[in-house]
């Protein structure tokens, strides 16, 4: 068992995460336009942290494409897939235009976050709030484990040069909830116990996105996306998981057909 952990964030994670949760459902109720809404301003507040990493100090551009990022996944959920497409990627190629340096962080990073908030929006509309729900839950349960199995247990880092807080019990218990999650919807959808492995394969999906973000951060060597989230650091900082495993349901979903079992 390792040291004493350090809870010294806890208090004021719990109080933003609380508040995050409570947006958040009431978002995914409320669905339609409310949901649409939520996810294209969550997604351009991504895109401007994500400048003002790449890019310190060119607030205008930060705001130019924080904005059309958000108009962007608004406006296609509205429409045809085929039409769609064009306009999520049309703020990546304006950003890699307009940036003189790490252009390829910025393209790999924006179309992520456009592509998971249309995914997002397709998941509410096409499946329903309970569909919508497993996915936040897998990706929060992830988190929660992984936080606190590395804080009580310490043990190997994961990837110390990366992220030296995150451990290998803490990315296991995170697997482990997953599963938990998954069979707790096959036996209240009765779907395939199939859904148990793809839980886990979500878990992973959200870790890959976490870690890739860690990875751009110390790239730019920083240490949180923004400070828009007491205790969290910035929206990327939180929903980084968020954005893999939209994206990994995403192209699953199109490939192999969603939700197993139904339908």
């Amino acid at each position: 068992m390792a040291e004493t952990p350090n809870w010294s964030d806890l208090d004021a994670r719990m109080i933003s995460g609380a508040a995050m949760i409570v947006v958040g459902l009431l978002g995914i109720w409320a669905g339609g336009h409310v949901w649409h809404l939520l996810v294209a301003i969550t997604c351009g507040l991504m895109v401007w942290e994500l400048v003002g990493m790449l890019r310190p100090g060119k607030r205008d551009l930060q705001l130019q494409l924080g904005a059309l990022t958000g108009a962007a996944v608004f406006l296609a959920i509205y429409l045809p897939v085929g039409f769609a497409l064009p306009v999520l990627l049309a703020p990546a190629l304006i950003g890699f235009g307009q940036l003189s340096e790490n252009r390829t962080i910025y393209i790999a990073f924006s179309v992520m976050i456009l592509l998971a908030g249309f995914g997002m929006m397709q998941v509410r509309d096409d499946m329903g709030f309970g569909w919508l729900l497993w996915l936040v839950l897998v990706v929060v349960i992830t988190d929660v484990a992984g936080y606190f199995a590395g804080r009580y247990f310490g043990g190997p880092k994961f990837w110390p040069a990366v992220s030296p807080k995150k451990t290998w019990a803490g990315t296991i218990a995170g697997w482990i909830g997953a599963a938990v999650v998954g069979l707790i919807f096959v036996i209240a959808f009765e779907t395939s116990v199939q859904l148990i492995g793809i839980s886990v394969a979500i878990s992973m999906a959200s870790q890959i996105g976490d870690i890739a973000e860690s990875g751009m951060k110390r790239q730019m060597g920083v240490k949180d996306s923004s400070n828009l989230i007491p205790g969290h650091g910035g929206l990327m900082d939180r929903f980084d998981g968020m954005l893999g495993a939209s994206l990994f349901l995403l192209i699953i979903g199109q490939a192999v057909g969603f939700p197993p079992g139904l339908g």
